[in-house]
């Protein structure tokens, strides 16, 4: 009897499972068409509703009409495509990855169009908009393969968006270094990379539609077999489903979609990873939507109303003139700052990064010397060749004679400019490399890094906001404000992550998060500027030295010399709190304060670091690696090889992007970037073993 009773029941609930996902379905559809007509509205012109209505049906006064079907129209199409072609790639990117968080952002598939089409661009040849197309799809799928051949697949979270997050700030660097390099040919691309979905005609959404239809198209046909790798690899070949090929054929889809968005209206952050996060707590409760083949198009549908949303937020909030020039992409970005922040807080950790990539090691008294001995060596040397090397080479003479105040006036100038800049290139490295060991010892997390973990952005938007808006600002007044944007972002990043001991998993989402929120900031910042400050911030931005004095050098060697004091002082708390949790504590060691004052050293040393030379990345990840490789994991030995190591590093980066193209100039953030990021990916290779 109980069976009869309850046979019924289940096609019956199936049947209410339809028809939820149904009117769920019908209620996007009918969100995204107000968006739609909401987003029709508004703009700079007079034309409401009901001129709207007189273009459509033929009727509007000749202006009217240009408006709505030059540009109203245009970007509401632009807005639906961009955020369907996004919402569906991250969906399948997520499903043929099986991680939550795998998207076009933390993929990298942005940062490798970006570069591609720099790189095209600064040729000087002038594609079409399919011909571009191909060339951005070619950079991110590229991009792609690199960071999920990297972080592996299933569960792997924080390897993931380690590996994306590294490989988007090395081809984030070099595309700067082509923008700096080739203004002319690479104009507009820095504007494009912000995400913009204000459109001039039809032209570009009907040319991007037929590539965005191919990628929907091959998801729907594929979906069955995706729908089976959810159930594991073996299982998946036991139903006869060629496993590597389909990843690789649904990968390749899902770039194709993403590189449509991306060459119509440039990045657009976070809807990829939004959308489909946003229906998977539907998918969970109705199950028609447990299928790609309808998960895939709602995760559109929730792409298109969040891109559409965040153009009506802007324009609503924002006044109609100033709202022209600010990227939706910025907005997008921004919440998905805090969609990630929030997802941060709820995620378990996974701990998929093993701390067996730092083992511990012991070295002897002989080592540490000899390694010290070497690297001082090495830091005159580079010392030397840094004041003697560059657009205008000297003689040590010329040096002896500009000290004792015999020089000419031509060598006056080239050693009053160089001298600092060498002492800026100096300092900055032995700052960022202690700050990485701080970081390092704190949170236990052998890829820690005040770049990645969002501390150097935070202080790069102090000091540009500072820049942009006061042109005038003095050195410390913008050591000053990078100090204030770092300490806001590690209040954020080291404030969530502290909840349950710095897990990994916490950690590098919100460092994450916090990064590229600052990131999108900073890009409207330079937008909005005055087009001096904007190159001004862009050269900054590179991590380059130009136009230092020895006055813009001073705070940063106050810092220094307190953080490394401090540091050699706590060697021993140092040790115990790099360990673990308990020791500390059986040893009657407060752990809580003496962490706090670490981590507020260590962002004051990443923040006067960012004010005086720019953003450098990956010297606070590099210099403590190999400091620990050479001498070992105690503190007293670390520390002076560290900031040996940084100093070298960065010294030596911003001599060979002075003399390399002279007179043109690579900033040592750039040449930074080209060795950290092979370095960082091999770190998450070996981690893997």
């Amino acid at each position: 009897m109980a069976v009869t009773a309850t046979t019924p029941a289940a096609p019956t609930q199936a049947a209410a499972t339809r028809t939820g996902a149904a009117a769920v379905t019908a209620s996007l559809v009918l969100l995204v068409a107000c968006l739609a007509l909401v987003d029709l509205t508004q703009g700079t012109a007079a034309v409401g509703a009901a001129e709207i209505v007189k273009a459509v049906a033929g009727h509007a006064d000749p202006g009217d009409a240009s408006v709505v079907v030059a540009s109203r129209l245009p970007r509401m199409a632009a807005g639906l495509l961009v955020g369907a072609a996004l919402g569906m790639a991250g969906a399948a990117l997520q499903a043929v990855s099986r991680n939550v968080l795998a998207a076009p952002d933390t993929l990298a598939v942005n940062a490798g169009s970006y570069f591609a089409l720099g790189l095209t661009a600064a040729t000087g040849v002038s594609l079409p908009l399919l011909a571009s197309s191909g060339i951005a799809f070619a950079g991110g799928l590229a991009a792609a393969a690199v960071v999920l051949g990297l972080s592996g697949l299933g569960s792997g979270t924080v390897r993931l968006v380690l590996a994306g997050s590294a490989l988007t700030l090395g081809l984030g660097a070099l595309t700067e270094g082509l923008l700096l390099l080739f203004p002319q040919q690479t104009e507009g691309v820095y504007h494009w990379n912000q995400g913009s979905i204000a459109q001039s005609g039809f032209d570009g959404v009907l040319q991007m539609l037929p590539v965005a239809a191919v990628g929907v198209l091959g998801l729907l046909l594929l979906a069955r077999r995706v729908d089976a790798l959810a159930l594991g690899d073996e299982a998946a070949r036991g139903l006869g489903v060629p496993v590597r090929s389909t990843r690789v054929l649904a990968v390749a889809l899902a770039a194709l979609l993403a590189t449509s968005a991306v060459t119509l209206a440039g990045p657009v952050g976070f809807v990829g990873l939004c959308a489909p996060a946003l229906m998977r707590p539907l998918a969970r409760r109705f199950r028609g939507y447990a299928r790609g083949r309808t998960f895939v198009p709602a995760a559109g549908l929730a792409g298109a109303a969040l891109v559409l949303g965040a153009d009506v937020l802007l324009r609503a909030v924002v006044p109609a003139d100033t709202a022209v020039a600010v990227p939706t992409g910025v907005v997008t970005s921004l919440v998905g700052a805090v969609f990630v922040i929030v997802m941060a807080a709820r995620l378990r950790d996974t701990g998929d990064v093993a701390v067996a990539v730092d083992r511990l090691r012991i070295r002897g008294r002989t080592a540490f010397l000899t390694t010290a001995a070497v690297l001082v060596a090495a830091l005159l040397g580079a010392t030397v060749a840094g004041v003697l090397l560059g657009d205008a080479k000297l003689l040590l003479g010329d040096v002896t004679n500009w000290m004792a105040g015999r020089a000419g006036q031509t060598v006056s100038f080239v050693l009053d400019t160089r001298v600092p800049r060498v002492l800026a290139a100096l300092l900055a490295g032995g700052a960022l490399a202690l700050a990485g060991t701080l970081v390092q010892a704190v949170t236990r997390n052998p890829l820690a890094e005040p770049g990645i973990m969002g501390v150097s952005g935070g202080a790069a938007l102090g000091a540009v906001l500072l820049v942009t808006t006061v042109p005038m600002a003095g050195s410390w007044s913008v050591a000053g404000a990078a100090f204030a944007g770092a300490t806001g972002a590690a209040l954020i990043v080291f404030g969530l992550a502290a909840r349950g001991g710095f897990r990994q998993t916490r950690l590098v989402l919100v460092g994450f998060a916090v990064h590229t929120g600052t990131a999108a900031v900073v890009g409207l910042l330079i937008i909005l500027t005055d087009p001096f400050n904007a190159t001004k911030a862009l050269t900054w931005l590179s991590g380059s030295t130009y136009g230092r004095t020895l006055p813009d050098v001073l705070p940063l060697a106050v810092a220094l010399a307190l953080g490394v004091a401090v540091a050699l002082a706590r060697r021993t708390e140092l040790d115990l709190v790099s360990l673990d949790e308990d020791t500390p504590r059986l040893l009657g060691l407060p752990l809580g304060p003496g962490r706090l004052g670490f981590l507020a050293l260590s962002v004051l040393l990443s923040a006067t670091a960012v004010a005086a030379a720019g953003t450098i990345g990956f010297v606070g990840l590099v210099a403590p690696h190999a400091a620990r490789a050479l001498v070992g994991r105690r503190h007293h030995r670390v520390v002076p090889v560290a900031v040996l190591l940084g100093a070298v590093l960065v010294c030596v980066a911003d001599t060979v992007g002075r003399t390399v193209i002279a007179p043109a100039q690579l900033g040592a953030g750039l040449m930074t970037a080209v060795i950290g990021t092979p370095y960082f990916l091999y770190l998450l290779v070996r981690s893997r073993r």
